[in-house]
């Protein structure tokens, strides 16, 4: 099999990590992000036509130095969501394009069976789709200290491959990825060849990586689709050619004044003519309607199409509210029986063995430490100066 272009995935990774620092508005970024873009798509012609990666295939068959070409649909979503956009419609057109590398790149790691079975379960549900505010932050909670972790593992393994200092952007995912690309700079040897705990080492972080990035598309998918459901919210534009000019605004009002605006005095009692001639009001009047059917279907007219009526009842919002987890419950009794906020985690921090336990003990120790730095500096008594001679 022909080899893979790693200097070309180099070439669009070191292009992106430059891009992620600079404001996405800024015509130097956009042109990074227009040639980081162009690479990639390159590069993935290259691999479909090397036939890198085969549905007939297991992961096993795949060998250490293709694995980091798994996570090319992945940088690919995330170069393109940088492109700047104007419009709703082109920005809905973006999103449906970086929607579908996400979708790409979790299909080729669920076909090679690369996140274990429980991960899947944790990060194909949607946060919004658990009404439960507890539950939902037990869940978060639980993918937080899950990236937490692969983030820490990953780390190791590149301190011992001893490629901290020498893989450039090393503090964004694309040096992550970077890392385990060959460096253009050495040429490969026998021995770097045949050193199999070298290669397990990549293989490994190489494995890390791509269920970290599982983790963020899971995560950025659920972002988008809300970010499209805002888009298909707004009104479209109004019609250019519909609007009127400024001339015609003008003429049309001027129009409207003359035809109703009263100069001539009241004369003869309130008696005589209402208009003259060319239709101009001669005195005030009052329009009625002729009967009571007239005033009915008058009435019935109010509210027509243009008039904005309320989407739900008041009651329906307030559920909803609710089940967001907005309204607080609970007080009296069963409520002074809980346990409070200090109290719930001094119990977590004694939860030993456990990440949740470590994040908890060191909360409970910075607010302790913050305490103690505060009664340093403002002793008891030191506010009171009310009845001091």
């Amino acid at each position: 099999m022909a080899d893979i272009p790693s200097t070309l995935f180099s070439k669009a990774l070191s292009t992106a990590a430059k891009a992620t620092n600079l404001p996405t508005v800024e015509d130097e970024t956009q042109d990074l992000i227009k040639s980081a873009l162009t690479d990639l798509l390159h590069l993935n012609s290259r691999i479909i036509a090397l036939s890198v990666f085969s549905p007939n295939e297991t992961l096993e068959d795949i060998s250490t130095r293709d694995l980091a070409y798994l996570s090319v649909p992945y940088v690919s979503a995330e170069v393109e969501n940088r492109r700047r956009t104007t419009d709703p419609g082109e920005r809905m057109a973006l999103l449906d394009q970086v929607q579908n590398h996400l979708r790409s790149y979790l299909e080729n790691l669920d076909n090679y069976e690369i996140v274990q079975e429980a991960e899947r379960a944790l990060y194909e549900q949607k946060s919004i789709a658990v009404k439960d505010a507890a539950k939902r932050r037990d869940m978060k909670i639980k993918q937080y200290q899950k990236e937490k972790d692969l983030r820490a593992r990953i780390e190791s393994l590149r301190k011992r491959r001893q490629q901290v200092p020498i893989v450039p952007h090393s503090n964004t995912d694309f040096g992550l990825i970077l890392s385990l690309l060959p460096s253009p700079s050495l040429s490969p040897t026998p021995d770097d060849e045949d050193d199999s705990e070298t290669d397990e080492l990549l293989r490994e972080t190489s494995l890390l990586l791509l269920r970290l990035f599982y983790v963020q598309a899971h995560a950025q998918l659920e972002s988008l689709d809300q970010e499209v459901e805002l888009l298909r919210s707004i009104p479209p534009p109004p019609n250019r050619q519909s609007v009127p000019s400024a001339e015609d605004r003008r003429s049309k009002q001027k129009e409207s004044d003359d035809i109703w605006k009263l100069d001539a005095p009241v004369s003869q009692g309130g008696q005589g003519p209402l208009l003259d001639p060319s239709g101009k009001p001669l005195r005030p009047f009052v329009i009625l309607p002729a009967g009571a059917s007239e005033r009915a279907r008058l009435q019935s007219q109010v509210f027509g199409p243009g008039h904005r009526l309320p989407t739900m009842a008041i009651d329906e919002y307030l559920e909803i509210e609710r089940q967001r987890g907005n309204f607080l419950t609970g007080g009296g009794a069963q409520s002074a029986a809980e346990p409070t906020s200090s109290e719930q985690l001094a119990v977590d921090a004694e939860t030993d063995g456990t990440a949740f336990g470590e994040m908890k003990a060191e909360e409970k120790r910075q607010k302790d430490e913050n305490w103690a730095q505060y009664t340093d500096t403002n002793p008891k008594g030191a506010g009171n100066t009310m009845n001091r001679g």
